[in-house]
């Protein structure tokens, strides 16, 4: 099955990030180098899975959607996961618990994490958001207080 920004696997470096998406709440996400294989458990069902350099060092990283409560978000929802190439093995970057808004969807584009996200109110917002040393600092606005046709056009435009 393919999931998230129609991309399964990446290739760069000599590395290959893939999921495999065993049922609906378990995948592994996996790392395979010129020399190591790596896999991460997922126990959670997947919605997005993208692959770029979020942290700006030169390897590529993934980018997991996963559904989940939170200890702080009792209610489940999507969020966001992002895994690093650690001398071969899979690693954690940031598992984030919550960006600004209610996380619906994300996608990476120019080195930027593309966020649809709906407000407590019903509105939908269009942000994007950079890395920050130890996760995800807001960047900007590319659409506020919108209907939800309108911030998924923004939020697919290329």
């Amino acid at each position: 099955m393919t999931i998230g920004c129609w991309l399964v696997a990446t290739h760069a470096l000599g590395q290959r990030f893939s999921l495999e998406q065993k049922n609906d709440t378990l995948s592994f996400l996996s790392l395979k180098t010129d020399s190591t294989y790596d896999k991460w458990r997922l126990p959670y069902p997947v919605y997005r899975f993208c692959t770029g350099d979020v942290d700006g060092d030169g390897s590529i990283d993934a980018m997991v959607g996963v559904i989940k409560s939170t200890r702080y978000y009792q209610e489940k929802g999507h969020r966001l996961f992002i895994f690093k190439n650690y001398h071969g093995l899979v690693r954690p970057l940031w598992l984030g618990s919550k960006l600004g808004g209610i996380l619906e969807d994300f996608r990476f584009k120019d080195g930027l994490i593309r966020s649809l996200e709906r407000t407590t109110d019903g509105k939908y917002v269009v942000a994007e958001y950079r890395w920050d040393h130890f996760g995800m600092a807001f960047e900007r606005f590319l659409g506020k207080n919108v209907t939800r046709p309108a911030a998924l056009e923004i939020f697919n435009h290329d």
